[in-house]
């Protein structure tokens, strides 16, 4: 399980999904192998298998002056994701016994921030419990951008399929309706330290979040970018964005504002690794993975 500092706040991953491959041209349509080449020597096997962009599923725990708060919440269990054969219908234990092995319980979570509203960033906010999904975390505020909230609602609103696997039905409207949500917008402070920053682009609220602990700094960044190929070809948006233009300028933004700094850059989704520094290479950037990882 990955743990590291930052300044005095604990940062400790809770792993749902340590590994899954999704085709290079299936998660990144715009990409060429070929511009890969040069780069083959780090990327593979840790981040790219066999021409299959290699990721997993993961939340971020922060503890700091006795706040325990939890970014993003991974798939869940016993959620219905047809479309999804690995996300369908969960049994799997092993999300909540990461929690439990940093000594905490649902209970002792203070705060839930949601980066965005994708099946695999909500899962576990609510759980099944007689028959009716309930906050899994029955004391802590939820928090996510009131831009991404509606755009869900009015997405649903509009459709009569189902919209983004299902989620906001069963893992953020029954927090909404449990009174325990709170939609925010950018600059909101999360935490002492810890500010939301507008990210828009892979989702319309997308949000980070701007860490700032004892002089030590990094950056929470969601899904502006999904796999450390997207360092050296940063125009390359995902299939799963939104808005790709807007997508690739909130990632070479971030990418910018981090590049020969101090400053970590801590993804959900890069496969074998939490957190790593930007640095300029020639004509892209690189990450420089931190001694932790």
């Amino acid at each position: 399980m990955l743990t590291f500092a930052l300044g005095d706040m604990t940062v400790t991953e809770i792993c749902d999904i340590r590994s899954f491959d999704i085709p290079l041209a299936i998660i990144f349509p715009r990409s060429d192998h070929q511009k890969l080449h040069r780069y083959l020597h780090w990327l593979e096997p840790s981040f790219l298998n066999h021409g299959n962009v290699r990721l997993a599923v993961r939340s971020w725990l922060l503890k700091r002056k006795g706040r325990n708060i939890l970014v993003d919440s991974c798939v869940g269990n016993h959620k219905k994701r047809p479309a999804r054969s690995d996300w369908h219908e969960r049994k799997d234990t092993s999300w909540m016994e990461a929690l439990a092995s940093t000594g905490l319980k649902p209970e002792d979570i203070h705060i839930v921030f949601c980066t965005h509203l994708h099946a695999d960033h909500v899962g576990w906010n609510t759980k099944l419990e007689n028959g009716r999904w309930v906050p899994t975390f029955p004391n802590a505020r939820y928090i996510t951008g009131r831009t991404e909230y509606a755009h869900w609602e009015a997405e649903i609103a509009a459709s009569e399929q189902i919209v983004g696997h299902g989620c906001f039905e069963d893992s953020v409207l029954p927090v909404m309706e449990s009174g325990q949500m709170d939609l925010v917008t950018d600059g909101f402070q999360l935490a002492d330290g810890l500010v939301l920053k507008s990210s828009a682009g892979h989702t319309p609220g997308h949000m980070s979040i701007d860490a700032n602990c004892e002089g030590h700094t990094g950056v929470f960044c969601g899904d502006v970018l999904h796999s450390p190929i997207q360092m050296v070809q940063p125009d390359w948006s995902s299939a799963f964005c939104f808005d790709q233009k807007l997508a690739r300028q909130a990632r070479i933004t971030l990418l910018d504002s981090l590049c020969d700094t101090s400053r970590l850059l801590i993804p959900m989704h890069f496969g074998n690794t939490g957190s790593c520094y930007v640095k300029r290479h020639e004509d892209v950037f690189m990450p420089v993975f931190s001694d932790s990882d």
